[in-house]
């Protein structure tokens, strides 16, 4: 059995970019946690304060209520700002991080691609290599990075910061409980055609399933991985 941990920016990002791979893998008999470091929610207004409490509480709600679904064993929540992560020391981020390490020992290891758009993602990719950096007898054994629609995507401009893929996952079994679980976050799914739509969802797990000859998968880099 291996022990999985999912470090993701915000909720809906451990489902868009791995949740039917952790849910297969949980089938096989895999245990994962997640490890939401952002509280979402407070960017979208003029002001972090005028959020209000119960729109971060609902928040959290919908992702246990998606965890789940998918099988997660415990989901956890820290609360840094949203879309602000580059307002905060990143040792405190790399901090975190290294706390819940030492909590659950995860084995393997998903976090977000490097290159996002989004600067919460970046700061996070850099905060878990940071983390997991291999010291004698440290736990974490592969780490991948997966995609997030609507920001990895959209970095254009540079094609050295794309994301690349070179492990692929069949999810035909699970695509349906991804979809599910992101059902479950109705502030954050949206209307076809945006990436965050289920319309788009499914065309995005098709083209990626399409180029190794599966009808559906999930892809991921792998950054490390030692046996």
């Amino acid at each position: 059995m291996s022990v999985i941990l999912v470090i993701a920016a915000h909720p809906d990002d451990e489902i868009l970019g791995v949740g039917a791979t952790i849910s297969k893998k949980i089938s096989n008999g895999d245990e994962a946690f997640a490890l939401i470091l952002g509280e979402g929610q407070t960017s979208r207004g003029d002001k972090r304060e005028n959020t209000p409490p119960e729109a971060i509480a609902s928040l959290r709600e919908n992702s246990i209520s998606a965890g789940k679904i998918i099988g997660f064993t415990q989901i956890y929540f820290e609360d840094f700002p949203d879309n602000r992560f580059d307002s905060v020391d990143l040792l405190n981020i790399v901090k975190t991080v290294e706390k819940y390490l030492k909590l659950i020992k995860p084995n393997i290891l998903y976090t977000h691609h490097a290159h996002d758009l989004n600067i919460d993602h970046r700061i996070t990719s850099t905060a878990v290599l940071t983390a997991t950096r291999p010291i004698e007898n440290y736990p974490v054994e592969e780490i991948y990075a997966f995609e997030t629609v609507s920001s990895t995507e959209w970095n254009f401009g540079d094609k050295n910061k794309a994301f690349y893929p070179n492990v692929f996952i069949d999810i035909e079994e699970h695509f349906l409980k991804k979809c599910d679980a992101m059902k479950k976050y109705k502030s954050e799914l949206c209307s076809f055609p945006h990436p965050r739509s289920l319309e788009m969802l499914e065309y995005n797990a098709k083209r990626w399933g399409g180029i190794v000859g599966k009808r559906y998968a999930e892809a991921f880099e792998l950054l490390r991985k030692v046996e």
